[in-house]
């Protein structure tokens, strides 16, 4: 099996497909559709790969991180997810924004995936949390601010007062960066009221 390919990019396709040569042999791999850019003619490239076997093919999959290459992996293993929509989930999300995704129940940002309706998002949140390590919520590892711990004792707290997950995260968009979890919650709970 083929696990990672180094060399230099001999061409590329707007649709994610990269040649690559190395030690003289070309390889067409592809990638997903956001790593086309850094991936110029002339570059040197490391990618590391997932060998896919069909019946009628060997395919390559070429990723710029080790996470990537993991996420797809997974992607694939579950129920109804083929390498191709696995490689176009990608292509719109990084690794860690699908744990987001995934963290929050963002149905819609699933579906905005081509290829991924409804149905198929919300098998993707059951079958993917377990395989991707997904914490029970991670909404501020990007801000950098309130620690995740004190986000989800306020997701549970509205949960547990009977909020859905969508009236949950709407109000989690529009919360302050800092505060205990009583500051947040109140704060919760304010802009919930406000709404009705």
């Amino acid at each position: 099996m083929i696990g990672s390919v180094r060399g230099d990019v001999l061409e590329r396709t707007l649709a994610g497909e990269v040649l690559v040569e190395a030690a003289g042999i070309g390889y067409r791999v592809l990638v997903p559709v956001s790593a086309v850019p850094a991936l110029e003619p002339g570059a040197h490239v490391f990618l590391f790969t997932h060998q896919h076997v069909r019946d009628d093919a060997l395919i390559l999959f070429g990723f710029p991180t080790r996470d990537e290459r993991d996420t797809f992996e997974a992607l694939i293993t579950a129920s109804g997810v083929g390498p191709k929509l696995a490689l176009a989930i990608l292509s719109v999300h990084s690794p860690s924004s699908l744990r987001r995704c995934l963290a929050e129940d963002d149905l819609d940002s699933l579906v905005s995936v081509p290829g991924v309706g409804k149905r198929t998002a919300q098998r993707l949140l059951v079958d993917l949390k377990a395989r991707l390590s997904v914490p029970d919520i991670d909404l501020t590892a990007v801000r950098g601010s309130t620690s995740p711990s004190v986000r989800g004792e306020v997701r549970d707290a509205l949960v547990g007062l009977g909020y859905g997950n969508d009236e949950v995260r709407e109000v989690f968009g529009q919360l302050g960066e800092h505060g205990t979890v009583e500051e947040l919650l109140r704060d919760a709970l304010r802009l919930l009221a406000g709404r009705q």
